[in-house]
């Protein structure tokens, strides 16, 4: 027997391959995780032996209410009818995936971007191209929206900010005319938003803030520190959420209800959970300052068409990632040669005795960086900023 062709060539994600074979005493900041612990909201919360039925298929009416109460501002309300609750957003973006992209078709994804997306649309039988990104990681509405008409069989649109791995954000000019191009060629938009409750300054702009077109993910994961309850939604029209809905009933019936009490207790206390979450962001991006602010403030680069481009953090802050150059004296060749960024990743690992991701596992543009996680346990990322920290002295 031989496995089906659209998965020949998917790999363990090189983020989880770079932690095997670590030595034993590495300080990991390599896995996106939140390193504060579960709110007491989340885990004080009593669910009676009934409510371990599987309920039902669009997840238990008052999750749903509660997500659709959260998701909605000033500028804009959101139904409960335009709530896709699932099982984690990664399950919110496959269901949409298989959803919305034909076969032979092309979905544009951020490079460098989260792993996932090009894996994604590959099992669909479509072919991802990366588009670039700007300053600071930040989205490129030209340069996106030009790709968008080199593409004219695109099925899907890829949006994510603050972003994973580069930290970067959107501007509302930037979301109103990706939106729009994305409207007026019939590609459904998708704005990957799970960190947008991870902020140090202000708020980043959502594109519902700005646009009813396209779909918006959120996720109990990132801001909520809940990772392990695997419970995220989707947030678009109806009729757009409807053929995503039966696929992600074909794939796991509902969340579990045990995790999905949870949420609905987590959400209950988003007042007080999400301001603390802030809070351990802020003690994260100001232990980097102190410990290391040398390796913040050493710029940037992608790798764009071919060309370095050099890139300086803003005082904005999202996001725990931490997109970091290669030291100057090895640029010249992680540049010439991907090999090399992961070359120096492991390196830093086996000898450093730290854990970080190459920037090559996001996409050709990741060449020369390594993305750093600081959402870990403060005393785990001193140590591990303390053991970076001599490389880039060099």
């Amino acid at each position: 027997m031989r496995p089906a062709t659209r998965v020949a060539g998917e790999g363990l994600s090189p983020i989880r391959r770079m932690s095997l074979d670590a030595p034993a005493d590495a300080v990991d900041l390599g896995l996106g995780e939140p390193g504060w612990g579960a709110p007491d909201a989340g885990t004080r919360t009593a669910v009676p032996a009934p409510s371990l039925s599987y309920g039902p298929n669009t997840s238990d009416p008052a999750l749903v209410r509660a997500v659709a109460g959260y998701a909605s501002s000033p500028t804009h309300d959101v139904a409960p009818e335009q709530v896709m609750v699932t099982a984690g957003s990664q399950a919110a973006l496959f269901a949409l995936f298989q959803a919305w992209v034909e076969p032979g078709s092309t979905v544009l994804v951020p490079d460098p971007g989260f792993v996932a997306y090009p894996t994604l649309a590959r099992l669909c039988g479509a072919t991802p191209v990366g588009y670039p990104l700007g300053a600071d990681g930040d989205l490129d509405a030209d340069a996106l929206v030009a790709l968008l008409g080199e593409q004219p069989h695109t099925s899907l649109v890829v949006l994510n900010h603050p972003a994973n791995p580069t930290g970067g954000l959107a501007s509302e000019r930037a979301l109103s005319r990706v939106a729009e191009a994305c409207a007026e060629r019939g590609v459904l938009l998708v704005s990957d938003e799970v960190y947008a409750e991870l902020w140090v300054d202000r708020r980043p702009v959502s594109l519902r803030d700005v646009s009813a077109e396209g779909v918006v993910l959120g996720s109990m994961s990132k801001a909520f520190a809940a990772p392990g309850l695997r419970i995220g939604w989707a947030l678009g029209d109806p009729e757009v959420l409807a053929p995503a809905r039966l696929l992600h009933n074909a794939m796991t019936t509902a969340p579990s209800r045990l995790s999905q009490a949870a949420a609905l207790a987590l959400l209950g206390a988003a007042e007080e959970v999400l301001p603390a979450a802030r809070e351990e962001l802020r003690v994260r991006w100001a232990t980097v300052d102190r410990v290391a602010p040398h390796l913040h403030t050493s710029g940037h680069r992608f790798l764009g068409d071919g060309h370095q481009k050099a890139m300086f953090r803003t005082a904005t802050r999202a996001g725990f990632y931490l997109w970091l150059a290669l030291p100057g004296h090895l640029a010249g060749a992680a540049y010439a040669d991907p090999v090399g960024t992961e070359a120096f990743a492991l390196q830093l690992r086996d000898e450093g005795r730290v854990t970080t991701i190459p920037g090559t596992a996001f996409g050709p543009g990741g060449a020369g960086c390594l993305r750093v996680s600081l959402g870990g346990p403060v005393d785990e990322l001193e140590e591990g900023l303390r053991r970076l920290a001599p490389w880039w002295k060099a």
